[in-house]
């Protein structure tokens, strides 16, 4: 099989790459004397507690990652205001995460307020219509079975994404031919100033695996952010539950049999170009198996990276380099990551 020869595109990450003599400063808080142990935040007036030095390992799919110089993850969408009113008054960059699925954190860490979405739920279905509308933190996988426990076709595709809903609209994630964008109504989109836009579909620019949102989901000045609060989903009612879930029950099975779940990894690493699999491409460069430090490309699928226990967020990055080097040397083609890659990483 032969590939035609286009030319590389550049490929669209958020990062700062440094040399490998810059030190960042980042791991001394802003929000504590010198010599005292950083101490939590709390907003007045609200519930808002802001933890200083917060690990981001714990919360990411890679399991890698340094802390964020301060975190908030409000359970409420006044907490939420109330957080990036505070970071705004005090002009720090914002993060905006969710269950941390599809994101390589920088071993150094992350700068400002990190915000996590992950505790913002609530979920509706209205028989009426057949339309799901769910909050930013809510697991598009957990939606996925609550539709077909109700016998609600169109979302059995979503059973295996490791994501919540607010990804899910800012990535048009999918899956086995289908996605987000396909069952969209509407999105409710919060800015810093407390404003709400209810956007389209059409609004939204969808492509594969993107959005007009995506630039602004994750770091950002204050001014620019624009979060997913919740989205309403059309789905088809009044199919035998029992068959729906079957169907899903497939979906999660054939993707079980197909991708490596037993160690941590964010899903697929990078795109698919026009007309090919991108770990097939990886497959016949020969890197299947290849290893840096604790990262390996997996054995099964060659678009997984795995961490194989100890691996940095450094090791992973090295590996999605090595990737698009070899892939471009043979091929004559730049895969562009899927992962979003936040933080200051050095090139060795």
């Amino acid at each position: 099989m032969t590939l035609s020869h286009e030319p590389p595109t550049a490929p669209s990450v958020s990062l700062r790459v440094i040399p490998k003599t810059s030190v960042s400063n980042m791991g001394s808080s802003r929000f504590s004397p010198l010599g005292r142990k950083p101490q939590p935040i709390r907003i007045a007036g609200t519930d808002c507690l802001i933890r200083p030095q917060a690990s981001l390992a714990s919360l990411t799919s890679f399991r890698v990652g340094g802390p964020a110089e301060l975190y908030l993850a409000p359970r409420t969408t006044e907490d939420l205001q109330a957080g990036l009113n505070w970071a705004k008054e005090r002009g720090l960059p914002i993060t905006l995460v969710g269950a941390g699925s599809n994101l390589l954190v920088s071993d150094r860490g992350l700068p400002g307020l990190v915000v996590c979405t992950r505790h913002l739920k609530h979920i509706a279905f209205d028989d009426a219509t057949g339309q799901l509308t769910a909050a930013a933190g809510d697991q598009i996988a957990r939606l996925a079975w609550q539709a077909a426990e109700r016998g609600w076709t169109g979302l059995e595709w979503a059973v295996g994404i490791p994501g919540t809903v607010g990804g899910a609209v800012v990535m048009n994630a999918g899956a086995h031919q289908a996605c987000t964008a396909e069952l969209l109504v509407n999105a409710h989109v919060l800015a810093i100033d407390g404003s709400v836009e209810v956007l389209m579909p059409q609004a939204l620019n969808f492509g594969y695996r993107t959005s007009a949102l995506q630039g602004l989901a994750h770091t950002a000045s204050p001014e620019a952010i624009r979060l997913v609060s919740q989205a309403t989903l059309q789905l088809q009612p009044g199919a035998d539950p029992q068959q729906v879930m079957a169907n899903t029950t497939a979906h999660l099975n054939q993707r079980r049999d197909s991708q490596p779940y037993h160690l941590p990894s964010c899903g697929s690493v990078f795109r698919n170009p026009k007309s090919y699999k991108a770990g097939w491409l990886i497959e016949q460069s020969g890197l299947k198996g290849h290893q840096i430090g604790g990262a390996q490309i997996a054995q099964r699928h060659a678009n997984f990276i795995l961490n194989c226990g100890g691996a940095t967020a450094a090791d992973i990055f090295q590996l999605i380099r090595l990737v698009q080097e070899e892939v471009e040397k043979k091929w004559s083609l730049l895969l562009e990551p899927e992962v979003k890659m936040l933080g200051e990483f050095q090139m060795v």
